[in-house]
């Protein structure tokens, strides 16, 4: 169970036992933290035996308390794949994909949101928002609904038709707003003091990250407690990829995995890439990006508030950050969908557009273990699927 928040950014701690969004002290985003050492030993890899393969199968490092029951759609335990086709040709050996699409509302999304909204209605909160660019909006009103709390999801006009609709169907206030998921953020918080919401946006409250960390910790379990030498993970704020170090530092205190990192690259499209300028300007924040663009909806994130903490965790791991071309990522998910079978998001196929120039760059070798993320299928995109006259043919 949860003990304490502390944050990330000055070190503060806050309280646990009522509903946090930010540091209260310097604004920075609140971490999790969890009496890992006491747990050290007294929780074992052989005590997950005959446990639910999701993500509440981690719960003694979930903020849920014992005998308590989960808020569940069914989120996690999803499969690593082998490359039958794209790792082959690239003469990569052992080239996998986590395929998150088959969560409930169909991407990653689900982790961290079963977590926030369960420790969110467990701590009294009444109505939740958030502004999305795609499907952290869907989930919200997914979980919400499970929940018993109105919701109010906050959207760029031009977030994919399908998620749109998917949130009306959930029952979710859908509020369009003309720009990016930064303007649509600005609309939340001007309404959320008075309307008496709790704002469950990236990193404004601290439990999104506990749901999602548990990819990391699925990654451990399925290399017998060995990790990957490279994660390829499609970035916009970066949850999935900050939320998966904390996972390793934890399982490293609980004595379940050694030292070693892999490498944590982070992909972002050319026309919206924030962390990628930092990381190759050697800065520890990222620059907003004035007008982005890019057909990856989960990508359009102009500024990120774990910036930093994705940045020092690319740095810590040696990976690096690369940016690829619409054209290039919309490829790589025709790819994903043709020789592997995955039909999967536009942002799943900015990581197979990455792997060409990663091994250029010898951050991956071709007989390391490598992860590329497939964080949501394909079927709510029309530029996939033939809604739309750019369309992959």
């Amino acid at each position: 169970m949860i003990e304490a928040l502390e944050c990330a950014a000055c070190g503060a701690s806050a309280a646990a036992d009522r509903l946090q969004n930010l540091c209260p002290s310097c604004g920075g985003p609140l971490l999790a933290r969890y009496d890992l050492d006491r747990l050290a030993g007294a929780w074992r890899p052989a005590d997950l035996v005959g446990r639910t393969r999701s993500v509440w199968r981690w719960r003694e490092v979930l903020p849920v308390a014992p005998g308590e029951e989960p808020l569940t759609l069914g989120e996690g335990g999803t499969p690593l794949l082998a490359s039958r086709s794209i790792g082959p040709a690239l003469g990569l050996s052992r080239l996998s994909f986590k395929d998150e699409s088959g969560n409930p509302t169909l991407s990653f999304k689900a982790r961290g949101l079963a977590v926030a909204i369960h420790r969110a209605r467990a701590l009294g909160a009444r109505h939740v928002a958030i502004p999305s660019a795609g499907n952290a909006g869907s989930a919200t009103a997914a979980y919400a609904a499970a929940a018993g709390l109105p919701c109010a999801v906050a959207m760029p006009a031009d977030t994919p038709t399908p998620i749109v609709d998917e949130c009306h169907a959930y029952g979710a206030r859908v509020e369009l707003v003309d720009g990016t998921i930064a303007d649509a953020g600005a609309w939340v918080r001007e309404r959320a003091g008075e309307e008496g919401w709790f704002d469950v946006s990236t990193l404004r409250e601290p439990y999104r990250l506990e749901g999602k960390k548990t990819m990391g910790y699925e990654l451990a379990e399925s290399g017998s407690w060995t990790l990957p030498q490279a994660i390829v993970y499609p970035t916009g704020g970066g949850t999935g990829l900050i939320g998966m170090w904390k996972a390793f530092d934890e399982m490293e205190v609980l004595g379940w995995i050694g030292r070693e990192r892999p490498r944590m690259v982070s992909v972002q499209a050319a026309g919206c890439a924030p962390i990628v300028r930092a990381f190759e300007a050697g800065a520890e924040r990222a620059d907003p990006v004035r007008d982005p663009v890019t057909v990856a909806s989960g990508l359009k994130v102009p500024a990120a508030i774990g910036d930093f903490l994705m940045l020092s965790a690319i740095r810590a791991s040696n990976g690096t950050a690369v940016a690829v071309d619409d054209d290039a990522l919309l490829d790589g998910a025709r790819r994903l969908a043709r020789e592997e079978g995955i039909f999967a998001s536009p942002e799943a196929g900015a990581t197979v557009a990455a792997l060409p120039r990663l091994l250029e760059a010898g951050i991956v070798q071709p007989d390391d273990a490598i992860v590329c993320f497939v964080t949501g299928h394909g079927i709510k995109y029309p530029v996939l699927c033939g809604g739309d006259p750019g369309r992959v043919s």
